[in-house]
């Protein structure tokens, strides 16, 4: 069965998105390799046209650029970094992240929905971070964006689906695809996101830091690929009291 991840309007295979902003740049080949990841996410100070290393150098060739913007504090500043990005990166694509605490990191829901309508209104395919908040995923639907990307717990904290219960309300009432983001830190947990309906991962922290970059590239591309084939499937029932798998009596009688 064909299952295409469909995303303003353009079409996917993998369910991956590999962020890249805690990577050496001698490792994303390696990672988006070993991912089959076909979406980067990377920051515009990344992408400098300078004498710098350049992370485009090291990005193969079919791979979606995924810019983000990453420092922004306010819808302005999202818009402004957005523009430059689409100059720089040539991609529509962009992911709106506005964050003004500096302590725990949280987006901003009101400044990133003010964000998104400005920016769909110019043709982006806007894919804004968000706090899963109900409310706040219908008006970045009714603002235009692509998608919802909530996140699962703190950025960078590898703690795992903290918010399970308010993304799952989130993935059953908004008819958009909804992208776990930030705070996934293994392959289980993206397994589990996927299994609740979530339309794909997107994970950084949890493979730059991890022992074997690739290899734990490989086995989140795994679970969300497992993930995806059991909620296709339907999971089981859950009971309360057992039940047996095979029948107990009468296999003795005549």
């Amino acid at each position: 069965m064909e299952d295409k991840f469909i995303l303003g309007g353009h079409e996917f295979s993998s369910r991956f998105i590999l962020g890249s902003g805690k990577y050496s740049l001698e490792l994303i080949k390696a990672a988006i390799e070993q991912a089959g990841a076909q979406i980067l996410t990377l920051a515009l100070r990344r992408a400098n046209n300078g004498g710098l290393a350049n992370i485009l150098d090291y990005v193969p060739q079919g791979v979606t650029l995924l810019p983000n913007t990453s420092g922004a504090r306010t819808a302005e500043e999202a818009v402004r970094i957005a523009r430059l990005a689409r100059e720089i990166c040539h991609s529509d694509f962009v992911k709106i992240e506005v964050i003004k605490d500096s302590k725990y990191l949280l987006p901003d829901n009101y400044e990133t929905i003010k964000a998104t309508e400005i920016l769909a209104q110019e043709g982006f395919i806007v894919m804004p971070y968000m706090y899963p908040d109900l409310q706040a995923a219908r008006n970045l639907r009714d603002a235009g964006a692509a998608c919802i990307m909530p996140l699962g717990a703190p950025i960078g904290s590898n703690k795992g689906l903290c918010t399970k219960d308010f993304i799952k309300i989130i993935i059953d009432e908004v008819d958009l695809p909804v992208i776990v983001d930030a705070g996934i830190g293994r392959p289980s947990q993206a397994c589990e996101a996927m299994e609740m309906g979530a339309a794909a991962i997107m994970a950084n922290t949890a493979i730059a830091t991890a022992g074997d970059l690739p290899l734990m590239a490989a086995a989140f591309k795994n679970a969300i690929t497992a993930g995806r084939q059991a909620y296709l499937a339907g999971l089981g029932r859950v009971r309360t009291t057992a039940s047996a798998s095979s029948p107990l009596t009468g296999f003795l009688h005549d």
